[in-house]
């Protein structure tokens, strides 16, 4: 385990840790952030949904941490204006005396509709303005207006080092759209046998323009390891069974059509028609280990490498919903980046 007082490695930097937008927690949110870098994680990430505003929660935990990067994981381009989202990045660069990146995210229609109510239509239109405009202006520059009689400002008080922007993206045109603007990628849900067709579509975006370096590719995978793999099943089950029946068409779509999981997702959802607590069937296990990193407590440092080696440059093992605090944390122990990528020369 990497002490409190000592640095990640480089190897360490790769592993990073989150909560999803349903944690309605905050506390414990920030005790497990500061968990997570003591135990060497890279960065820890908080999603915006309808629970907590990720931007307050963030500040908190730069206050009482110094060394793990933070990320809003993601933060929903419908929730702010464009000017309001940089501010707040800029905002949080200077809390985390530099540590911080902006993850942006089309979201999905039950939110943007049921909560902000805004008509959820032409994401990919309204993700690169927000990415336009927010890179502009963090940058230093006027905002990217088009009207006339109106005078583009600038921030008054722009970030002293540059934000790293991340974009979660599903659908193809998103994707090129990340490898287009954004500095790294960064899906959810996405299946690991398919991250080569993912860097494809970042390079049709990367060859619009002219790019100082490829776009990364941050991985955003849910956690689903346990005492024994059936504890871990019932956690893979859970994470499946919430973003294909709660979070509107696009995962159900893309892990239908786009993965070709179409007889795994309805073995799933069949197996768990009745109620009761989540059951992974055989029929569906193969989605569930392409989908998320699952795993017994022992398996699970060689799972995160797997995803690593199978092309990601980075991961962010999002903590799942509903289980108690206590255990999330054991969690982050058996997937900590010192047991998974131990240090050369025989550090621990």
């Amino acid at each position: 385990m990497t002490p409190p007082d000592t640095a990640p490695t480089r190897a360490d930097s790769a592993v990073g840790a989150g909560v999803t937008p349903f944690q309605t927690d905050a506390e414990a949110t920030i005790r497990l952030a500061v968990a997570a870098e003591g135990l060497g994680y890279g960065r820890f990430g908080t999603a915006e949904g309808w629970t907590h505003d990720a931007v307050v929660v963030l500040t908190q935990i730069a206050a009482v941490t110094t060394r793990i990067g933070l990320a809003t994981g993601v933060l929903p381009v419908w929730s702010r204006t464009p000017a309001a989202i940089a501010m707040a990045a800029a905002g949080l660069q200077r809390a985390s005396d530099g540590r911080f990146a902006l993850g942006l995210g089309a979201s999905s229609p039950p939110l943007v509709e049921g909560l902000h109510g805004l008509v959820w239509e032409r994401p990919v239109e309204r993700m690169r303005t927000t990415l336009v405009t927010v890179r502009a202006l963090l940058d230093g520059a006027r905002a990217p207006l088009d009207r006339e009689g109106v005078r583009p400002l600038r921030l008054g008080a722009p970030p002293e080092s540059r934000v790293p922007i991340y974009l979660a993206a599903l659908a193809p045109a998103s994707v090129r759209l990340a490898g287009e603007l954004a500095d790294d990628w960064l899906p959810f849900l996405w299946a690991r046998s398919r991250l080569a067709d993912g860097r494809s579509l970042l390079a049709e975006g990367e060859a619009r323009v002219e790019k100082a370096s490829a776009t990364g590719v941050t991985i955003s995978a849910p956690l689903a390891i346990g005492e024994d793999e059936a504890a871990a099943q019932r956690i893979a089950a859970g994470w499946l069974l919430a973003y294909l029946t709660r979070m509107g068409p696009l995962y159900p779509r893309m892990l239908r059509d786009q993965f070709g999981y179409a007889d795994e997702v309805d073995a799933l959802l069949g197996a768990n028609e009745n109620g009761g607590p989540p059951r992974l069937p055989a029929a569906a296990e193969r989605l569930a280990r392409d989908v998320t990193v699952l795993g017994s407590y022992e398996e699970a440092p060689a799972v995160v490498r797997a995803w690593l080696e199978q092309g990601a440059d980075a991961i962010d093992l999002v903590l799942p919903l509903g289980l108690p605090e206590a255990q999330l944390r054991e969690m982050l122990e058996a997937a900590a980046p010192a047991t998974a990528h131990p240090r050369r020369g025989g550090d621990a």
